[in-house]
């Protein structure tokens, strides 16, 4: 009798991770009900965000019938379906943008470069006038901010009630940084929920405080929908605005605010809730990361004032605001400006950059390196310093009183030189497209704010610029730095290894 040949078993189970992108775009498709309802309220037509949603909706139906019921999800799936999430998202996300011809928008690549800003938080736009937009347009373009923040694959793992995947796995590569996923229920559904509702409290408490300034005439110009969209992209720690001054234009109380709101997005989410829940402060003033991280607020704000003042560039108390804005902005990764920094001097805009590679706290939305990395690195150089004194030394490194494994030390110091290498190649790119003429240190600061995700650069990519005059190759560039920044390269670096597809 023969045998029934068998198809030869690959590494990774492909039909099981597209149907999780399946489930998880189902989910994503009703969030285009939300801008359908404020065209139709507008007067504008909802078709184009009808039409998308339907689009994503069969896109994801057909995931699922022809994947079938599949096994859990392993770590190995896990990568695939982080990588295809994040780059299908942004391509339904953009249909919007080209179906309704929105000005400025209605060229594909430009369309994906936005809504992969978007999703991303990264806050980069290739808008020249922003106020040009519909109403509708603008708040979609608020809420992918605000989505992307905390990410898709969270919101999906909080309201699917048995999603048949490794969830844990998935949640760990979903947030940005190397966090310790702690079960705070029996459940990593119940972890999610927490997250969410953790960032929902923080997004109606800024929704809230921004409108107050409204009503109470202290901004005139705060509005309910400008207090929307300052609160989604402060939360989201993203930098779109709907308008092109960014927060060039606030009162200067609404600056302050936004300043507060910046800052506590940028703790670890999970901390914010054990800290309002679970009134764990004795936890908190024991977080290594999150006391570094106040102290390189204060610090950098301290060196950035300094150089601002010394060069004339501000002056009185309101100098001091603008220092300490631009720098929670920076560090945050979220993009907001007060003042055209293109126009300082070589000194603060260096430090600038520096801000870029910092990022605020793990388990937040915030881009870049993240401040823990750093906090790792730093105290893993010490002890080798140490221990090349003396070589018999145990000296382990610790992270608020925990010893940090070889495998977590291998994979900061792995993703460390990743980040470089592709900050490296962006830069390379971005400057062999450039046109003649451009500085060297334009490219060098996109490839940096892109990767980082914060969004404005230097020159005519700045924070009262836009991203629209560069070339095609290199919005592609940006586009994949926004994207690379966003699932921190990892989980593409693996899907390029033949290892990975083998058995």
């Amino acid at each position: 009798m023969r045998r029934a040949r068998t198809r030869p078993r690959t590494g990774v189970d492909v039909r099981t991770a597209l149907g999780i992108v399946g489930a998880l775009l189902v989910w994503f498709a009703l969030a285009f009900t939300a801008p359908a309802a404020v065209a139709l309220g507008t007067g504008r037509p909802p078709w184009p965000f009808l039409a998308a949603g339907a689009a994503t909706a069969v896109t994801a139906l057909l995931l699922k019938r022809l994947t079938g019921r599949r096994p859990p999800l392993g770590v190995r799936e896990g990568f695939l379906v982080v990588v295809a999430v994040w780059l299908l998202v942004p391509a339904f996300g953009a249909l919007p943008y080209v179906l309704g011809r929105v000005p400025q928008l209605d060229h594909p690549l430009d369309a994906y470069f936005e809504a992969m800003s978007g999703f991303t938080a990264t806050g980069a736009t290739v808008l020249r006038d922003v106020e040009a937009l519909g109403p509708d347009m603008l708040f979609w373009r608020q809420l992918t901010h605000w989505l992307g923040g905390m990410g898709i694959i969270v919101l999906a793992l909080a309201v699917l009630p048995r999603l048949r995947i490794g969830g844990r796995e998935l949640l760990r590569s979903e947030l940005p940084g190397p966090v310790a996923v702690e079960s705070l229920d029996a459940t990593v559904r119940g972890t999610a929920q927490r997250l969410w509702k953790v960032y929902l409290a923080v997004t109606a408490a800024g929704f809230l405080a921004l409108a107050a300034l409204g009503w109470a005439g202290l901004d005139r110009r705060m509005g309910l929908f400008d207090a929307f969209s300052y609160a989604t992209s402060a939360v989201s720690l993203g930098g779109f605005t709907p308008d092109a001054d960014s927060a060039r234009g606030l009162a200067p109380v609404t600056q302050w605010v936004l300043c507060g709101l910046m800052a506590v997005a940028g703790v670890n989410l999970l901390r914010l809730y054990r800290l309002a829940a679970l009134r764990q402060v004795r936890a908190a003033a024991r977080d290594d990361e999150l006391r570094l991280y106040l102290a390189l607020l204060a610090v950098a704000t301290a060196v950035l004032g300094a150089e601002l003042f010394a060069e004339g560039l501000v002056d009185g108390f309101g100098g001091v605001r603008h220092a300490v804005f631009q720098t929670v902005s920076v560090t945050t990764t979220t993009g907001f400006a007060t003042l055209d920094w293109s126009t300082w001097g070589t000194l603060a805009t260096f430090t600038l950059l520096l801000l870029m590679f910092a990022g605020a706290c793990a388990g937040s939305a915030s881009g870049s390196v993240k401040v823990v990395r750093h906090l790792v690195l730093f105290r893993f150089a010490r002890r080798e310093l140490d221990r090349a004194v003396h070589p018999d030394a145990v000296v382990p490194v610790r992270v608020s009183g925990r010893v940090v494994d070889g495998a977590a030390l291998r994979s900061v110091l792995a993703f460390a030189v990743l980040y470089l290498l592709v900050f490296a190649l962006g830069t390379l790119g971005l400057a062999l497209d450039a046109e003649p003429g451009t500085g060297a240190f334009t490219a060098l600061g996109a490839a940096a704010s892109c990767l980082g995700n914060v969004g404005p650069a230097f020159g005519e990519t700045g924070p009262f610029g836009s991203y629209a005059p560069l070339g095609g190759l290199s919005k592609v560039i940006l586009v994949a730095l926004m994207f690379l920044g966003r699932i921190e390269i990892v989980p593409l670096a693996v899907l390029l290894r033949r290892s990975y597809w083998r058995v």
